[in-house]
């Protein structure tokens, strides 16, 4: 019965921490806010994930790419396309969980992660779609405008 209640704590502290997180980015977001969205003392922040950077990095570490790099290479685009335009994000707020990241990187390491994620994954993955000398060009050019449409439907509401 206890393990179920740890479970059901860090469950409950992962959600709000995502909600806080896309909505106010790191460093508005207080670990006393977390938690008292999730009813617990705040301590236990620090006994499930050891700081608010191991909380926001479990918080925000959806794997984006689950399923995306999944299934014919020539519909790569067009996953990526459904996952920013229909996908719901309820868990984030209603918000791409990049949004999150996006308000949080005035951080080394979250630029970082942005970096591995986006560039690495994406990019890297369109690029190797593209023909031609511009393919990296190319490549981040169609990255940027899926993020480009990402923020403009998750946090203008377009």
């Amino acid at each position: 019965m206890q393990k179920r209640d740890r479970e059901a704590t860090r469950a409950r502290l992962l959600e709000a921490a995502r909600l806080r997180f896309a909505r106010d980015g790191y460093d508005a977001t207080s670990v006393r806010d977390i938690a008292a969205d999730s009813g617990v003392d705040a301590t236990l922040i620090f006994r499930y994930f050891g700081s608010k950077r191991g909380l926001f990095e479990a918080a925000t570490a959806a794997d984006l790419s689950a399923g995306l790099l999944d299934g014919p290479s020539e519909e790569l685009v067009a996953r990526m396309v459904r996952t920013v335009v229909d996908h719901d994000w309820t868990e984030y707020g209603g918000e791409h969980p990049l949004i999150a990241l996006l308000r949080s990187s005035a951080h080394q390491d979250t630029r970082r992660h942005i970096r591995e994620e986006v560039c690495h994954t994406y990019v890297d993955a369109l690029r190797d779609l593209a023909e031609g000398d511009d393919a990296a060009l190319r490549a981040e050019l169609l990255s940027a405008w899926l993020v480009g449409i990402g923020i403009l439907r998750s946090v203008v509401a377009t």
